[in-house]
């Protein structure tokens, strides 16, 4: 038997045995016979993010009424002559400063938590969800005896302005990257981590869109598009019962379902920015294992997931790690890993192995499937790129030991030599 025949005879029981032994990754992959992307119905598939639209924002604030309504809280300035003070005194008067843009004429008086405000010799006038100009009557009428009450002025001078407009305190909870600011200086960069706001809306301006400006703006990319309020006390029999979720980029297709009552914020509401620490994916096999996280606002279809992991990819195989001086491989090469699997969760918990040809999907867009949160890819040589390499390897490494042994390389391949 000549040596060339031996030499071959030797490879191929080593390839059998290798591969029959259960040493091979691509023949013992227990997730190579997965459904072809062509075979997937499109709910497995998912929807683009390519779709999603913007929601205005002009929906997360609410409309500015025509008349301000009383109600408690509300600090008016009133002027009652013989009343509140002798016709011929002076009233105060309340300048606009840093805490209250307001100018007004005349003396405080609050709305009391039942909605009335109190005058001296006068019964206690409801003034909830009434104008100061209806207020102005009510006071009027009240003090010149029209309601049955005794007559205390005839033609009094009365004017009602707004002293001061009652606030709402709202809670905002972000778990987004928040700015580091120093004072008198630029923003220097952002820190990941938890962050907690009290905040005092006034009435008329107490809605989400003024709630996320007074913290930092919309939701980071490392959050989640949409906006939490969680309203009123806490239920444990049902937590999320007083929830509401608004999105901030929905499908066309989507009915655009926020309400005005939505938006506006009431004391003790919170305003929740979740994370995104969820919408990641998972890599194994070739690629190594590894977390990522996937984009928000962006697909990320496989072969750009691969690539960002910095996997192979038509470079046969060879190892893109920092720490490696060269980037080709010796010799000619080997076979590019090709087979992919992505794993994934259905809805009803059942797990589906998806197959991608990466050679297909270099070629063909529709080969490249959308990764989803909570997607494992998995990257492993299919059994003839296995084979191939194998093949490689060992014929280069018996011709070398040839050479090394001063036998004719030329010889060592044609089989001459006995």
């Amino acid at each position: 038997m000549t040596r060339r025949i031996r030499t071959l005879v030797l490879h191929a029981v080593l390839v059998a045995g290798a591969f029959g032994g259960g040493g091979c990754a691509a023949l013992t992959n227990p997730v190579a016979d997965g459904v072809p992307v062509n075979r997937l119905p499109k709910e497995v598939l998912g929807r683009s993010k390519k779709e999603l639209v913007p929601v205005p924002l002009t929906l997360l604030r609410q409309k500015e009424a025509a008349d301000y309504r009383l109600d408690k809280g509300d600090v008016l300035a009133v002027i009652a002559d013989d009343v509140l003070a002798p016709a011929n005194q002076i009233a105060p008067v309340r300048m606009p400063d840093q805490t209250n843009d307001i100018a007004a004429v005349g003396y405080p008086v609050p709305v009391d938590e039942n909605g009335t405000i109190s005058l001296p010799r006068v019964k206690p006038i409801l003034v909830k969800g009434r104008t100061v100009r209806e207020v102005e009557a009510l006071i009027y009428d009240a003090v010149t005896g029209k309601y049955g009450n005794p007559e205390l002025v005839k033609n009094p001078r009365i004017s009602v302005q707004i002293l001061q407009k009652r606030h709402y305190q709202v809670l905002v909870v972000r778990e987004d990257s928040q700015l580091i600011q120093q004072t008198g200086q630029a923003v220097l960069g952002g820190v990941k981590k938890g962050a907690g706001y009290t905040i005092n809306l006034l009435a008329g301006e107490n809605d989400v869109l003024r709630a996320l400006n007074a913290t930092g703006g919309l939701p980071g990319l490392d959050a989640k598009n949409e906006v939490v309020i969680l309203r009123g006390g806490y239920d444990p029999n049902d937590p999320a019962a007083r929830a509401t979720r608004i999105p901030l980029r929905i499908y066309p297709d989507q009915p655009l379902a926020i309400r005005e009552a939505d938006v506006v914020l009431a004391d003790g509401d919170i305003v929740k920015i979740e994370a995104r620490d969820t919408e990641v994916y998972y890599t194994s096999g070739l690629i190594g294992g590894g977390q990522f996280p996937l984009p928000r606002d962006y697909d990320l279809d496989i072969v750009q997931a691969i690539a960002q992991v910095r996997g192979p990819l038509i470079n046969g195989g060879f190892t893109q790690n920092a720490f490696v001086a060269s980037s080709t491989g010796g010799g000619l090469g080997n076979p590019s890993p090709s087979l992919v699997t992505v794993l994934r969760q259905l809805p009803d918990s059942r797990q589906i192995p998806i197959r991608v040809d990466l050679n297909k999907a270099f070629r063909d867009p529709r080969e490249r499937i959308i990764i989803q949160p909570g997607d494992i890819i998995v990257l492993q040589e299919s059994p003839g790129e296995a084979i191939a390499r194998y093949l490689t390897q060992t014929f280069r490494f018996s011709t070398g030991l040839e050479v090394l042994r001063g036998g004719s390389l030329t010889q060592s391949v044609s089989g001459s030599n006995p």
